[in-house]
């Protein structure tokens, strides 16, 4: 059993093999099997779910044919799976140059790096560095915080998650990546996070921002500071801050002479409604680290951006990845930002992504386990709750969830009780609509199972 259930839903409980028995064939649990002797197993993967056999659009279609809506897509498919425009991209750049070898350079790369720089907020990260994942592209933030500060230590959030990789699992609190992986990096400072309507800091429902104190605090009192390291948003229980939340912590960082980084990885490129969730809040970061869809939802690719003062160990080696400015990743990537400037998707995911959390606020009122519907953008979370006499919230989340798969709706839960839902941002009107209708279904299903004796 997984230890912890803050990233995502776990993978080897009663509900998903009683969903498997009922929604999988024969073939399909063949290859299950298959699966399961083939890679080392670890929760939130291996055991799966289900094979996939097609990912096109704002659907996913398993072995037996069964399709979902995406709304989970491990937060790469900004734009759907399978973009046109990303694969003839890709293509092109195959026949054009396939592979630039790391001592050399070539146009795509060079575009990209040049495009990346000019989206950031105020057009002032400048300077780039690709990576083939977010959790490298972190890493190399954080040397360049050392490097530049001449410091050591971090300060991060309870229960965060920059990537799996050992160094960021010590930046992050996430226990069940940290389980059994110890000793980890010393110097990981952890602060709890903005998070108004589930306060650790004793606010009673009247956000005093006590939250960004305890980062003054620390800031004030630990010399040796060289970074605030955090999502401007929590991606995956949407937690928002409030309004003057990271103005405070950027004038903290700026009086200690700290470095602030942003993760946007998985929330960058419209998700919130904005090119960079950190516009919604005014503060610009001395690094920002992008990833996930900027592939096109199909090439792994992240990226680090900084301010031009911060190229300052010209001696130093901060990524030096086999595939560093890859001209296919770089196609991949250029064509995703052009289909979200064409489409307009950053203004739509603001306009559709409003409508979407007021439909689920309005279920509400037939369903009262839902505690609170939170949103920004097409990044929507309905935290569900239910009182001491009830069963767990956790237990009734997992069967939503289960009872959404059986209606042809995938999403993500976090924390054991928000259900997560990440659509593509071109997601027609009427399937955000139908999502919401299998929610409510799913609600009353779940919801009915428990009450029965």
């Amino acid at each position: 059993m997984c230890i912890d259930r803050t990233e995502g839903d776990v993978n080897l409980t009663d509900a998903r093999a009683g969903w498997q028995t009922a929604a999988l064939d024969r073939s399909s649990r063949d290859l299950l099997e298959r699966d399961s002797r083939a890679f080392l197993h670890q929760a939130l993967s291996t055991p799966c779910l289900a094979p996939i056999r097609r990912a096109q659009g704002p659907h996913i279609e398993d072995s037996t044919g069964r399709r979902y809506l995406d709304f989970h897509g491990n937060s790469v498919h900004h734009i759907g799976h399978g973009h046109p425009r990303v694969l003839q991209a890709i293509r092109e750049q195959l026949d054009a140059l396939p592979f630039c070898p790391r001592r050399f350079t070539c146009e795509p790369a060079i575009r990209l790096a040049e495009r990346l720089g000019s989206l950031s907020p105020r057009g002032t990260l400048t300077k780039v560095l690709f990576a083939p994942g977010g959790a490298e592209a972190m890493s190399m933030a954080l040397k360049l915080a050392r490097a530049a500060t001449g410091r050591h230590k971090t300060i991060a959030f309870h229960g965060s998650f920059h990537g799996a990789t050992l160094d960021m699992i010590a930046i992050g609190d996430e226990p069940i990546f940290r389980h059994r992986a110890g000793p980890l990096m010393p110097g990981c400072l952890h602060v709890h996070p903005p998070a108004p309507s589930r306060c650790d800091h004793g606010c009673a429902g009247s956000c005093t921002n006590r939250c960004a104190e305890s980062i003054e605090s620390l800031l004030a009192r630990e010399p040796d500071i060289a970074a605030v390291v955090a999502e401007p948003i929590r991606c995956t229980t949407v937690d928002l801050p409030q309004a003057n939340y990271w103005a405070r912590v950027r004038a903290a960082c700026d009086r200690a002479g700290a470095l602030l980084i942003f993760d946007e990885i998985p929330i960058w490129a419209g998700r919130t409604g904005r090119m960079f969730a950190a516009q919604h809040d005014g503060v610009t970061p001395d690094i920002a680290v992008i990833g996930k869809s900027l592939g096109g939802g199909i090439f792994p690719l992240a990226a680090m951006l900084a301010r031009p003062d911060l190229d300052c160990i010209p001696e130093g080696a901060l990524g030096h990845f086999t595939h560093e400015k890859s001209p296919v990743g770089a196609a991949a990537a250029l064509a995703f930002l052009d289909v979200i400037d064409d489409e307009r998707l950053c203004e739509r995911s603001a306009i559709e992504g409003e409508r979407l959390a007021a439909r689920l606020r309005g279920l509400a009122d037939q369903h009262p386990i839902i505690r609170e519907v939170r949103g920004r953008g097409l990044l929507v979370g309905v935290e569900l709750a239910t009182t001491a006499e009830q069963p767990p919230a956790t237990r009734i989340a997992e069967r939503v969830l289960y009872a959404s798969l059986a209606r042809g709706l995938s999403f993500k839960v976090s924390g054991g009780t928000v259900l997560t839902l990440t659509p593509p941002l071109n997601t027609p009107r009427d399937l955000l609509d139908q999502a919401v209708s299998i929610l409510d279904e799913a609600l009353a299903e779940a919801c009915a199972d428990e009450d029965r004796p």
